[in-house]
């Protein structure tokens, strides 16, 4: 039996699978994947359990590429994965991403804008969110929403937009993604389409490993005007007056 690598998970030979099964699908059951060889050739995974359809449907998002089963869900196949399962996943154009958990660093800048965002927006009409809160968006002329987990929204329609078990159902004005490894592709491309589509006023692209910030600016379902905000510059909102960030200050002395 080979050691646990995080990679790949726990490997064994066929014939351990055999002679120890329950030990394994025990392991299994923990969150943890167990890989067979047979002849010396890998054959096979155990991965942990999650729904009758999370074989067809899951994407898990991986540092270098997405790897899923190839088939679509329905919203409502969706909302009911979501309700069973503990993970946390988005749902874009049919599409189920599980979520990682983010890094260190992540959180690191993503609690210094929070901050930032909280005192512009403290007395004010509209709210800012922190994630994990699940957020609807409806594309124009597609049936089904996409459900998203942006890091930070701000909303100015909870008012009218609040259901009766406390979900939010509106479109925020404003959206923040802190880049990861894992989720620099769907957020600068999926993400960016579906909160353009959905009527969101603004997207805050934060990016630590380049240290710099994306602002963009949609009008009538398309982007209206971008700009790139590097160290040593003041990034400033285009839909809310005297909204500004020290990138400096958000990616100094960083972990």
């Amino acid at each position: 039996m080979k050691p646990l690598n995080s990679k790949e998970g726990l490997v064994v030979t066929a014939t351990e699978l055999k002679q120890n099964l329950g030990k394994y699908l025990d392991f299994v059951e923990e969150q943890n994947d167990v890989v067979i060889t047979k002849n010396g050739n890998k054959v096979a995974r155990l991965t942990p359990y999650i729904t009758d359809v999370e074989q067809y449907f899951t994407i898990r998002e991986k540092t270098l590429d997405y790897h899923y089963g190839g088939k679509k869900v329905s919203y409502e196949e969706f909302m009911e994965i979501n309700e069973k399962s503990t993970l946390r996943m988005e749902f874009i154009d049919g599409k189920i991403y599980l979520m990682e958990s983010p890094a260190i660093r992540h959180q690191e800048v993503l609690g210094r804008l929070y901050l930032t965002f909280i005192d512009y927006f403290r007395n004010k009409k509209c709210k800012v969110l922190l994630t994990p809160v699940n957020v609807h968006f409806k594309k124009p002329d597609i049936k089904e929403p996409d459900v998203l987990q942006p890091d930070v929204l701000v909303d100015c329609d909870l008012e009218n937009n609040i259901t009766g078990e406390g979900c939010y159902m509106g479109t925020p004005t404003l959206i923040v993604e802190v880049l990861s490894d894992s989720t620099r592709n769907k957020d600068m491309i999926e993400k960016l389409n579906t909160y353009m589509l959905s009527g969101v006023k603004e997207y805050w692209i934060i990016d630590p490993k380049q240290e710099n910030v994306m602002i963009y600016s949609f009008n009538n379902y398309a982007i209206d005007r971008y700009k790139l905000y590097a160290r040593g510059n003041i990034a400033q909102s285009m839909a809310f007056q005297d909204l500004f960030a020290d990138i400096e200050d958000l990616y100094k002395h960083l972990l």
